[in-house]
């Protein structure tokens, strides 16, 4: 079996245990440079997989992220920050980690390589056709995920496989593929450095762009976050008076009124309607701010 580019020695700084700390820093953080080169030369892909998402999000289907090890733990990150950062329903965003909830504070040796596990971990969520199904594997061939991609497959779903070698099954095997080639790691087979950096700089990339296709973003503004903290309550007034112009006063005034949703706050602000107008305007056109304000 040929070795994975991932795992190959790295050709570069073979002595790297004999550097001083201000060497071995700079090689380690250089290295990760590769990582976005990686992201921007599958870019296609990642803007295919976006286009072919969106509308099964739309009709109902939920972001399901499937990994093991550091990929599964990327998929958990990108999955919980939905919520407080897009209102995005906790129901519609899963994660599936291979040795379950425990795997996420340590490695459950062994659990990657149960390809049934991923076929009945996929099968207990009940993935349909609406759903999409992020499949994550440095390698491409984690027999984990591999069965995760055979149920979803049988389903219907929408599979997206993203792997850090060229050719991986799990890319070959997907609707979609995305191939993040960063090649052999600095620290040999140590996909947590900049094969983990690219997978989580594409999934950042995918699921914000879905986001915004979903009308969660105005102008530039994240104006459809959950404040569920002191700081993301300041953050919703902010973001209020940066969209409307308004002072404080008036901007904290309106959020009170409609609970905090920054997006019925600005279209009121902007409208110079009261807040159940505004809400009526967002409903009307599926919450895009830009359709609420242009409206006579």
């Amino acid at each position: 079996m040929a070795m994975l580019t991932t795992e190959a020695p790295s050709a570069i700084h073979a002595d790297l245990d004999q550097y001083d700390v201000d060497d071995l820093v700079s090689a380690l953080i250089a290295d990760q440079g590769h990582a976005l080169k990686a992201v921007r030369a599958a870019s296609k892909q990642v803007a295919e997989a976006v286009n072919a998402a969106v509308p099964r999000i739309r009709d109902g289907g939920r972001l399901i992220y499937v990994g093991a090890g550091t990929s599964g733990r990327l998929g958990v990150l990108d999955s919980v920050e939905l919520f407080p950062t897009f209102s995005w329903p906790k129901a519609r965003s899963v994660a599936v980690l291979a040795g379950g909830q425990r795997a996420m504070f340590e490695a459950i040796e062994g659990a990657e390589d149960n390809r049934e596990n991923g076929r009945v971990d996929l099968r207990a969520i009940r993935v349909g056709r609406k759903d999409v199904v992020v499949l994550l594997a440095a390698s491409g061939a984690t027999p984990y995920v591999m069965g995760a991609l055979e149920c979803a497959t049988a389903a219907g779903a929408l599979t997206i496989g993203i792997a850090n070698n060229p050719d991986a099954p799990v890319t070959l095997g997907s609707d979609i593929g995305i191939t993040l080639d960063t090649g052999s790691e600095l620290i040999s087979g140590s996909t947590r450095l900049k094969a983990g950096t690219a997978q989580k700089v594409a999934l950042n990339t995918l699921s914000t762009a879905i986001m915004v296709r979903l009308n969660k973003v105005y102008r530039n503004l994240m104006v459809d976050l959950h404040p569920t903290s002191a700081k993301l309550f300041r953050r919703a007034i902010n973001l209020t008076m940066q969209a409307t112009g308004a002072d404080e006063q008036t901007a904290h005034r309106t959020l009170a009124a409609c609970h905090y949703r920054v997006k019925v706050a600005i279209v009121a602000l902007l409208k110079n309607i009261d807040v159940t107008e505004a809400e009526a305007r967002l409903a009307a056109v599926s919450g895009n701010v830009r359709q609420a304000i242009s409206k006579h």
